[in-house]
């Protein structure tokens, strides 16, 4: 057997488990020895029959004396009963509807069983064990996440089957890698991933895997990070040129953070090197003022700017802010968007492209083959992870390898920066600007969502407008949750006097823009939605948002929607309404009632979820991973980050021939698409 050969060569695998197996991204023999447990279970110590308690799962070594074959409640389905014992004991062992297991047992002889153990009128049984001649089901044994059509015991038996490979897995790293860290030989750590002989063992295997995983991740990072400044030459931006006329004709003045993220966005754009560099700050934070600085310093360089949002309502708001902005200073601000009559957007094009327009705002139809820009010297993305990697790069290319700054208001946790954009550098605007709304949050039960709802309407008396969110679209048949549908209707009912209307995400674009521009101009006074709207416009009158099911949502996203409140003077409200009394949920509540700080808010959600609930890795950009955990593996990440670096310095394209192995690993974790950077 080979590596790259078919999973059908393996004994037992048909074309209908091979189906099965591709779900798990299991395709050849590299894909299954690379399919690692999720979980062990320790089966080493065997117990004497008369040690074993009710209700315990255990592993007994017993005789058969007795096998009965009975039909189960008048059916044809047979119920086989073994009885067993020991020099301690006896037991039953039951099996029901498989009389094809008659002949698997000998009386007489022994067997191995590991099971669950209960009682039935006084005496103990085992149902359906696991059970073998030997001792294969004892001993520390894999539990593999599976698919349907596909068992426990089958997977063992193929990871065994495929054994003999492991001596001929790639080896990544060099010689002085491997002893600089101490780290156990690959073959080695697959073996004791898959079948650890003890603890320890296990232990130094995944140390090695999730070392290798993370470094491949971080190598590639790294190796996107040099290709992307082709060089490390950048756009050059004038030392003479000041931001000081623009920044004191703000209408607020920066908070320090804002200050020291304009001094790193400053001395990057000057330095000669391409930018890269990510901007996150809670919401309300300010960082479109840090953008429009950049942009300013962009323009009277002689450059041209440009910067993309999302959705075209946002890219519209952006737009209607920079062009008053902008307006006192002589620059040109122009837009464009996927919706635009033809004759305007030719007109804009021709603007772009002969420099008349200065500043270019719009949504991903920026990225299209016929905009051409004059001198682009900055390139802005706005809640950049709504993007995938493809577009990002398109709008770079529009320019000589422009100066790069990406926006985001989705805090991360600080651990986990460093790996979601190890690409990037990173600016963090950690403080909100005086004046900022403290959004008052309380958690309700759903027998206390009357009074919540009385509370909104008093607030629409005032004037207000009020969000309503949901976690489903459509009512289910399988959950019992709110659905945006249902709770229009029952608001619709309850707030006759008021405009109720629903948006979410099977809507088209161009509907859901509709309804929030309705939303902004004042003309809906509740708006009931899905988390469509986590990422939305800025709507000060919007003063309280209720969400229904809260238990549904993860801390991050909760601290999202309430940031759609408080952006005006107005007192602000976030409430709660969590149906169930589970601990994970009552503990969101109040970590939500407690803090408004979103970087302590992602901190506590990765110590509540892990990294893969809070944020979908490929919306990053990111691959998934196998083995290794950004949550529990911080101290091997930043290891393997060292050594990415070391790696990258030396061999910046992963050129040379000891790092082809490596390079082939980061191919394959990112995606052939990737191969085109290196």
């Amino acid at each position: 057997m080979e590596l790259h050969d078919s999973i059908s060569s393996i004994k037992g695998i048909g074309p209908k488990k091979a189906e099965a197996l591709s779900k798990l991204n299991i395709k050849t023999l590299e894909d299954l020895i690379y399919f690692f447990p999720r979980d062990y279970e320790d089966r080493r110590c065997v117990k004497n029959i008369s040690q074993l308690e009710e209700d315990e799962t255990a592993v007994i070594r017993a005789r058969v004396t007795l096998v009965v074959n009975d039909r189960y409640r008048k059916s044809r389905k047979q119920l086989l009963r073994l009885l067993v014992t020991d020099d301690t004991g006896s037991l039953e062992v039951v099996f029901f509807n498989a009389g094809y297991l008659t002949k698997s047992f000998k009386v007489g002889d022994e067997y191995v069983f590991y099971g669950k153990v209960s009682a039935n009128f006084g005496k103990m049984q085992m149902v359906h064990p696991d059970f073998s001649r030997d001792d294969s089901v004892s001993g520390i044994l894999p539990v593999y996440p599976l698919t349907k059509g596909i068992t426990q015991r089958e997977m063992r038996i193929w990871q065994k089957s495929a054994e003999e490979l492991y001596c001929r897995a790639e080896e990544i790293l060099s010689p002085g890698t491997i002893e600089n860290n101490r780290l156990c030989s690959i073959e080695y750590a697959l073996r004791n991933v898959h079948f650890p002989e003890e603890k320890q063992k296990l232990l130094e295997g995944k140390y090695r895997l999730v070392f290798d995983e993370l470094l491949v991740m971080q190598t590639g990072l790294l190796a996107a990070r040099t290709s992307s400044s082709k060089g490390g030459n950048g756009t050059a931006f004038s030392m003479e040129v000041s931001v000081q006329d623009y920044i004191d004709s703000l209408p607020y003045p920066l908070t320090d953070a804002q200050s020291r993220c304009v001094h790193e966005i400053i001395a990057d754009l000057e330095s000669g090197k391409a930018m890269n560099r990510l901007v996150q700050g809670d919401v309300g934070s300010g960082k479109t003022a840090v953008a429009e600085i950049a942009m300013y310093k962009a323009v009277k360089c002689g450059y041209q700017a440009v910067l993309m949002a999302p959705t075209e309502i946002l890219a519209k708001q952006h737009y209607e802010g920079l062009k008053k902005s902008f307006a006192a200073h002589g620059i040109e601000v122009g837009f464009l968007s996927g919706t635009m009559k033809a004759a305007e957007k030719r007109e804009n094009l021709r603007m772009l492209e002969d420099g008349t327009i200065q500043i270019l705002i719009g949504t991903h139809a920026i990225i299209q083959s016929e905009v051409r820009f004059s001198r682009l010297g900055l390139v802005i993305t706005d809640e950049q992870h709504r993007f995938g990697v493809k577009q990002r790069i398109s709008l770079k290319e529009k320019g000589e390898n422009p100066n790069v700054l990406v926006m985001t208001a989705t805090p991360i946790p600080r651990t986990l920066a460093v790996i979601l954009y190890g690409d990037l550098d990173v600016s963090v605007i950690d403080e909100l600007p005086p004046g900022r709304q403290i959004i008052r949050t309380r958690s309700l039960t759903a027998d206390q969502r009357g009074r919540c709802y009385d509370f909104v309407e008093k607030q629409l008396k005032q004037g207000r407008q009020a969000y309503v969110v949901t976690p489903l679209i459509e009512d289910s048949e399988v959950l019992d949750v709110k659905s945006a549908q249902q709770v229009a209707e029952e608001l619709s009912q309850r707030f006759r006097r008021y405009k109720v209307a629903l948006i979410h995400g099977a809507m088209k674009q161009s509907e859901k823009d509709s309804v929030m521009e309705l939303f902004y101009r004042g003309e809906i006074d509740v708006l009931v939605a899905t988390v469509v709207i986590e990422v939305g416009i800025n709507v000060p009158n919007a003063t309280v948002i209720v969400i229904e099911n809260a238990e549904r949502f993860g801390l991050a996203q909760l601290h999202q929607l309430r940031g759609r409140v408080g952006r005006g003077s107005f007192s602000s409200f976030c409430f709660l309404i969590r149906d169930g009394n589970s601990e994970i949920a009552k503990k969101r509540c109040e970590i939500m009632e407690a803090s408004s700080d979103g970087f302590y808010i992602a901190e506590e959600d990765l110590k509540l979820r892990g990294p893969g609930e809070i944020f979908g890795t490929r919306q990053h950009g990111l691959p998934d991973l196998n083995i290794a955990d950004l949550a529990r593996h911080i101290s091997i990440l930043n290891v393997a980050k060292n050594e990415a670096k070391k790696i990258i310095e030396k061999d910046p394209q992963l050129k040379k021939t000891e790092n082809q192995p490596l390079r082939r690993r980061v191919i394959r974790l990112f995606g052939e698409d990737f191969s085109l950077n290196l």
